[in-house]
């Protein structure tokens, strides 16, 4: 069994001035643990490190060293993976971004969603109910939210 995280839970587990901190915590703290592969899809990696390096959206932004060497820790495990987009991305994208009727904020969603179901991946840990709109994709929420 595989499963993927989302950046949100990413910035939470990093930010203890947050209430959603200790879970989110506890949960990236199992999840590296494994033994189940987790996927660590390029889009949230980044995006994790464009949000806790951002003014505004915590209390103590972190360097940009710090962010990265946060990822380096997270990716370490021999069971977390990466994975990019293969050659048949785009018909997949496109298919996802129709059934979801995708726009706006919601295409790095679709992307990841795609990546998701590129590589088998069909639970993603996160507190975005926007991914419960793509087929095939199990969203599950840390924090109890429907």
């Amino acid at each position: 069994m595989s499963a993927t995280i989302d950046a949100n839970i990413l910035v939470f587990a990093d930010n203890e001035n947050d209430p959603r901190h200790l879970p989110a915590r506890e949960l990236l703290e199992r999840l590296v643990a494994g033994p189940e592969l987790l996927y660590v899809f390029w889009p949230v990696a980044l995006a994790y490190i464009r949000l806790v390096t951002r003014p505004g959206i915590v209390r103590r932004p972190l360097s940009t060293d710090e962010a990265c060497v946060n990822v380096e820790a997270l990716l370490a495990p021999a069971h977390v993976r990466t994975a990019s987009e293969g050659e048949r991305f785009w018909p997949l994208f496109r298919a996802v971004a129709e059934s979801g009727a995708v726009r706006g904020n919601l295409v790095t969603d679709a992307h990841i969603a795609t990546l998701m179901r590129q590589h088998g991946v069909s639970t993603i840990w996160t507190h975005d109910r926007d991914f419960r709109r793509f087929d095939g994709v199990t969203a599950r929420d840390p924090f109890g939210g429907r």
